[in-house]
């Protein structure tokens, strides 16, 4: 039978501080295509799972919003280190050697998030003094020089937009003093410029960090400002841990 993996988290925080031998039922979770999920024990730690068979079902958007229900309904009492959407591992030995080979880094990485949450802020930029740097610039077909000249004002147009996508993100941190962060940035329309933050922050801490939404959609100018969350720590996963996965 494989198994179809959501994430993993501490053994304790699921049984009552009791140590599981056998893979136990999470009452009140449905996983995807509505299989019942279990709790797979492995020494400290457990795999949030559900037995899967391979009939040729895709996965689809529903298939994303289930794995991500269960990833957060386990959230909202343990540490979790969320699996990528679609691991599947193909027999117990495959998931049990998964959790073998990386116990280190789950260790570390728990120990790391405990009591930690995700937070999300996305800034939509439409400052009228970027409207030049937001235009995409072709690349001509031909070499020589007009594709240098091209190439060359398309470089400094993507720098312009790196730099007032760092200042801001620095303005952001300041206002909101994250213990961790990941900034991503994009072009969005031709006049508008994407910002997508995640914060790494006190679980203790999510209504204050809320209640400075506020302040920042006042002092951020010529930007509109969404917030979310808490969500589970999807953004400061190790890198190691991103590439676990079973044969999916």
């Amino acid at each position: 039978m494989a198994w179809y993996a959501y994430c993993l988290t501490e053994h304790q925080t699921l049984s009552n501080g009791t140590r599981a031998r056998r893979p136990f039922l999470l009452e009140g979770i449905q996983g995807v295509n509505g299989a019942p999920v279990l709790g797979y024990p492995s020494g400290e730690f457990a795999v949030i799972a559900s037995e899967y068979e391979r009939n040729g079902t895709q996965f689809d958007e529903k298939s994303v919003l289930e794995h991500a229900r269960v990833v957060s309904v386990c959230f909202r009492s343990a540490t979790v280190l969320p699996f990528k959407f679609g691991t599947i591992f193909d027999t117990e030995d495959a998931l049990r050697q998964a959790v073998r080979s990386n116990r280190r880094t789950f260790g570390l990485s728990v120990a790391k998030l405990r009591g930690k949450s995700e937070m999300h802020l996305k800034l939509v930029v439409r400052d009228g003094s970027l409207r030049d740097a937001m235009i995409d610039i072709p690349l001509p077909d031909t070499v020589g020089g007009e594709y240098l000249i091209k190439l060359r004002e398309k470089a400094s147009r993507d720098r312009e937009r790196q730099t007032k996508a760092r200042a801001l993100s620095v303005q952001v941190h300041k206002l909101f003093n994250p213990l961790d962060e990941e900034v991503s940035c994009k072009r969005v329309a031709s006049d508008g410029m994407l910002i997508d933050i995640a914060h790494l922050i006190d679980s203790k801490c999510v209504e204050k960090y809320q209640n400075r939404y506020t302040t920042a959609a006042k002092q951020l100018k010529n930007c509109e400002l969404v917030i979310s969350g808490p969500w589970p720590p999807y953004h400061f996963l190790p890198g190691k841990l991103r590439t676990v996965a079973g044969n999916s």
